[in-house]
């Protein structure tokens, strides 16, 4: 059944159906009900339906498909059954927070980790794991603490990757919702953020805050008790423990009201915008029913995703922004360039790091500049920036921009970027000490294009065939859509039977027929392997 998702997907688009929070006929995989699709093709109004996994966007992760018009045998439901059951957790929520109790409870030389299994052991389960990995030495109470530490982050980009916060991105975020009255925090999928929040508390440097962390990993089940921990699937808005977990959420959104929470959240990157912001609403809906708030109020959110999903993001919560806080890097100690990066609404930009990403961390390793960007329903003017950073109030509009940002008058915004350079003499936990910063233009200011009617990088162009602006030498007139490598509509790249070969661009275009020449390329060992299978 895998392959028939795959085929429906090269041959054609898929669209998410989103479907009645009370229709309770959606079959369900390991990771709880799946999502209906319907496939698109070019010049079909309607295709047919199926359902897949919420959470996995490949097959060898979880390959459950079924055709929404499909009956069921009772033979196959119960094998499916049965393979849930098979994927669940070892033990209950309680049965973790027990193991916990107990495990604390041990003397140090006798607490160990199985990396293999991901799992705290007991003294009478040694034997088990005894031909696994294990760590034995400092398992201390102070290292239980920081959960995210000692679990290997899960770097499957098509299912449930974990790119974590860097502590100074924790600390900002903190700070900056302390500062606006906030002390509730829903952490939804920002396990690093949910544990510095506890550290916090623990240090009492600052205002106590409280956090409850909602996330698909059920190995924060052996860290946090059920009031602190709930394991959820934000693609589908499905709680694991079922009514006990929702007793929970509700309890935590009731707090002082709701009048002091906020929700953070942090979901994959490879994830679909459309079931994350029909969960993200769903959320909503229970923070107003729980404190009888206004039809039109919704709960505080940051929703933090790359800028370049930005339309799709608007587009279901229209009234979003973005921040414009560039943030340090927690281990610079020398000097960095960060690159604001261009969009095209009236925003704020926020450069947020992660400790294990490839692309997306500190320093040297990491790219210059992160397309993850802070979205936010929280009112722009009220987010203070430091000026001792290189950030300026506009008054025209309302919101704190970079010093360089000049307002244009014709787009009514601060449209145009600038390169911040900054310099770190010296890093402390709690604070950036010795820190020089400034400005540069580099004389790449906007200009205004009013056939566009907005403001555009400096090298671009206005393209009467487009009726847009775009670089120079950019595929005018071919269209984005369909097979990248032949330009066909008719299907995609995985799908193309001329994808093994090798594509020479003609300058002036693009994945079209008559401006591409095929040349036949050579056959790889690894495809000669494949041909030769039987």
């Amino acid at each position: 059944m895998g392959k028939i998702l795959d085929d429906a997907v090269d041959s054609g688009g898929i669209e998410v159906i989103i479907q009645n929070e009370r229709d309770k006929t959606a079959p369900r995989c390991p990771h709880g009900p799946a999502l209906l699709f319907e496939k698109t093709g070019n010049g079909e109004e309607k295709g047919r339906r199926f359902y897949a996994c919420s959470a996995c966007r490949d097959r060898k992760d979880c390959n459950f498909f079924q055709w929404a018009d499909e009956k069921i045998s009772e033979a196959r439901m119960l094998a499916r059954e049965e393979q849930n059951r098979s994927k669940m957790p070892l033990f209950s929520h309680q049965e973790y927070c027990s193991r916990f109790r107990e495990f604390v409870s041990l003397p140090l030389e006798q607490r160990r980790f199985c990396v293999d299994c991901q799992l705290l052991i007991l003294p009478g389960e040694w034997a088990n794991h005894a031909k696994h990995k294990a760590l034995s030495e400092d398992i201390t109470v102070q290292r239980l603490k920081r959960p995210s530490l000692l679990l290997c982050p899960l770097d499957n980009k098509k299912c449930n990757a974990q790119y974590l916060f860097a502590d100074r991105s924790c600390h900002f975020l903190l700070d900056m919702l302390l500062g606006l009255g906030f002390q509730n925090i829903l952490c939804v999928g920002t396990p690093r953020l949910h544990e510095v929040i506890k550290l916090r508390n623990m240090e009492g440097k600052s205002p106590t805050m409280k956090s409850l962390l909602l996330d698909i990993d059920y190995r924060y089940c052996q860290f946090y008790g059920q009031d602190e921990f709930c394991r959820y699937n934000m693609f589908n808005h499905h709680f694991f423990d079922d009514e006990e977990a929702v007793t929970f959420f509700q309890g935590f959104l009731r707090e002082e009201g709701g009048a002091k929470v906020v929700m953070i959240t942090d979901p994959p990157f490879g994830g679909l915008v459309k079931p994350l912001a029909n969960s993200f609403s769903q959320m909503s809906i229970a923070w107003k029913n729980q404190n009888k708030v206004s039809d039109a109020g919704q709960i505080p959110m940051i929703w933090i995703f790359p800028y370049f999903f930005e339309s799709r993001i608007l587009e279901c919560f229209p009234s979003f922004s973005m921040l414009d806080y560039q943030v340090l890097c927690e281990y610079c100690v020398r000097s960095m360039l960060i690159n604001i990066i261009h969009l095209h609404v009236f925003t704020l930009h926020c450069q947020v790091d992660y400790d294990n990403h490839p692309l997306y961390k500190h320093g040297k390793t990491g790219r210059k500049q992160s397309p993850v960007r802070l979205f936010t329903n929280l009112s722009p003017k009220d987010i203070i920036l430091p000026e001792a950073e290189g950030y300026r109030f506009c008054s025209v509009c309302g919101r704190y921009v970079s010093a360089g940002n000049k307002h244009c008058p014709k787009c009514n915004k601060c449209p145009s970027k600038v390169n911040a350079y900054v310099q770190v003499s010296e890093w402390n936990r709690s604070r950036l000490t010795d820190i020089s910063l400034f400005i540069s233009q580099d004389g790449r200011e906007w200009r205004h294009c009013d056939e566009c009617g907005r403001c555009v990088k400096p090298s671009w162009r206005h393209c009467s065939s487009c009726g847009h602006c775009a670089l120079p030498d950019h595929p005018c007139g071919q269209s984005q859509t369909g097979c990248f490598n032949c330009g066909s509509q008719k299907h995609k790249l995985r799908a193309c039977p001329k994808k093994h070969n090798k594509l020479m661009i003609v300058p002036g275009g693009r994945g079209a027929p008559d401006l591409l020449k095929h040349i036949a390329g050579k056959s790889t060992t690894k495809n000669k392997r494949r041909r030769t299978v039987t």
